[in-house]
Parts: C-alpha cells; sequence; structure tokens
C-alpha cells in the first residue's frame, strides 16, 4: 500500500519562497533535494512570482545540469505571481533541482512535493 505524504521544498525555510539569486547554472539556488534512495517518489510542484516590471526568464536544473537535458526554461511575465512551472513531475534518489534567472532577486519559487513510498 502506497503512503503519501505532503513536504515543503528542501531548499525552502519553513514553507518561504526561495529567492532565485544566481544568474547562471554553476551557481543556481537549491530549490529541492529529492529523498534518498529508491523507496520513496517525490512528485514536484513549483510555482514562480515575479517582482520585476519585465518579464525574466528562469531556468530549472531539474535533477542534473545538462542542457538541454535537465533544463526548464520558462519567461515569467512582469509583476505575476504564482506561475506553473513544474506541475507534478518526480524525482528520487537525491535528484537536485536548482535554478538560476536572466535577472538576479526577481524570481522567488514556492511550492511542496507529495513524497509517495514506491
Amino acid at each position: 500500500m502506497a503512503i503519501y505524504s505532503k513536504e515543503k521544498l528542501s531548499g525552502s525555510t519553513n514553507g518561504k519562497q526561495i529567492k532565485i539569486t544566481a544568474t547562471a547554472a554553476g551557481s543556481g539556488v537549491t530549490i529541492h533535494t529529492a529523498q534518498s534512495g529508491t523507496s520513496y517518489w517525490d512528485e514536484v510542484w513549483i510555482y514562480a512570482t515575479n517582482n520585476d516590471t519585465s518579464p525574466v526568464t528562469l531556468t530549472l536544473l531539474y535533477g542534473g545540469t545538462t542542457d538541454p537535458d535537465d533544463y526548464i526554461s520558462i519567461t515569467i511575465p512582469s509583476e505575476s505571481g504564482l506561475t506553473l512551472v513544474v506541475g507534478g513531475l518526480i524525482l528520487q534518489n537525491s535528484l537536485v533541482v536548482k535554478g538560476f534567472a536572466d535577472v538576479a532577486n526577481m524570481i522567488s519559487v514556492s511550492g511542496f512535493v507529495n513524497r509517495v513510498s514506491a
């Protein structure tokens, strides 16, 4: 029987938004690290908020750093909130989701994971 639990993104403090300060892949901000091992799957949900007066491109490194295999890029409209970026993709075995943007300190991400036993 599968067991489900709703968890905060591991990069979040107390469930708060995570500010994307990085502007390059090599310095990407850690958003979430999946549960270690292969007994659990993390179903990841990420939303982005853009506080800039111009659109900003957010790029997520989803489980790796190879472009384009692990890149998810989306332009977040200006002064917008809670734009869905990742809608339920799964991850496991300590793989990491990191983010960077073309403008520092304007994008914040929030979300959660549904942790499911395998």
